[in-house]
Order: structure tokens, then C-alpha cells, then sequence
């Protein structure tokens, strides 16, 4: 992604996504064993820090070609998606998300397996539904602009005019 590309949306945080980090990490913590010494120490204060910063580092936004996504604090994550690799974006809202009037937004790229873990989850952006409408139009407009490049493309041009010449062979052949 080129640094000049114009920025088309910058998403926004819900600011509760602070409270549903901090309760879903303890959640996770108390439910293990081992977990248990590190959710008093979590919820002692250093949940509510890292929730806080966690939340200050998000950042998302839909450029002319590209989503890109950042989040973390120890392990940072920053993925750059071109939108033509977009297959589908899910909107996705459980009991827990609902109970914070929260929403996840799950970017679905091609060539991914199911399990593979490389899938980007947008939690809490505010305007979820408008913001995932414009990345699936701005997809489009971006998949249009290549079909009408590649038809005029020299290599295309000849690979089609292979495929013919190919077919007339074969229809030969078979006489």
C-alpha cells in the first residue's frame, strides 16, 4: 500500500471495546487453571491498562485499493488487504457483543482455508453495517477498473486468441 493513497474512511472504536477486552481476557484466564494467579494480577490493574491501551492503538481504514488494520500492544498486528482479495466481510453479533452493543466484523480473503487463522476480526466499529457496505462497494469499484483493464491488456488479447486457435485443433482432431 503507497503511503499517498487517499484515505476513504477511517473507522472509529467503541469506546466499550476497552471493558469487553478487559472481560473477555479474565474470562479466559479464570477459566483455566493456571489462569487464575494471572486474572487477579489482570484485574488488579493491569487489565484495565492494557485495555486502555489496546484500545488507543486501533486503527483501521479503507483506502482507494486497501483495508488495512492495526491493533496490539506486545504483539502488534498490522495486515494490508487489497480489496480485490475481499471475498466476503461477516458480520458477526453474539449474546456477549449484543449484552456491549458491540459488533465483529470478520474479512474473509481468497485463497484462505477455513482454519488457516489469517482471517482479520474488526471488533467494536462504530457504524459497523455502513462501514462494512462501503468496503464491499469500494471491492467493486476496484474489480471493475481491473475487468476493464484487462480487456485491453496485450497478454489477454493473445492468450484469447491461443484459446480459439486451440479449439479449432481440437474440433479438427475430433473429426
Amino acid at each position: 500500500m503507497s503511503e499517498d493513497e487517499e484515505i476513504l474512511i477511517k473507522a472509529e472504536f467503541n469506546p466499550i471495546v476497552k471493558t469487553y477486552i478487559f472481560l473477555y481476557v479474565c474470562g479466559i484466564l479464570l477459566v483455566t487453571v493456571v489462569g487464575i494467579p494471572l486474572a487477579i494480577i489482570w484485574i488488579c490493574g493491569w487489565g484495565q491498562w492494557y485495555s486502555r491501551h489496546f484500545y488507543e492503538k486501533l486503527y483501521c481504514v479503507l483506502t482507494e485499493k486497501h483495508l488495512r488494520f492495526r491493533m496490539g500492544i506486545l504483539f502488534t498486528v498490522d495486515k494490508t488487504i487489497p480489496l480485490e482479495n475481499i471475498q466476503d466481510l461477516t458480520f458477526y453479533e453474539g449474546p456477549v457483543l449484543r449484552h456491549f452493543n458491540l459488533a465483529m466484523l470478520k474479512v474473509e480473503t481468497a485463497g484462505q482455508g477455513e482454519h488457516s487463522g489469517n482471517q482479520m476480526k474488526l471488533v467494536g466499529i462504530i457504524g459497523a453495517h455502513e462501514f462494512r457496505s462501503r468496503v464491499l462497494q469500494q471491492r467493486e469499484a476496484v474489480k471493475m477498473k481491473l475487468t476493464a483493464a484487462n480487456e485491453n491488456d496485450p497478454q489477454i488479447i493473445l492468450l484469447e486468441k491461443i484459446s480459439a486457435s486451440l479449439e479449432r485443433i481440437e474440433a479438427n482432431l475430433k473429426k
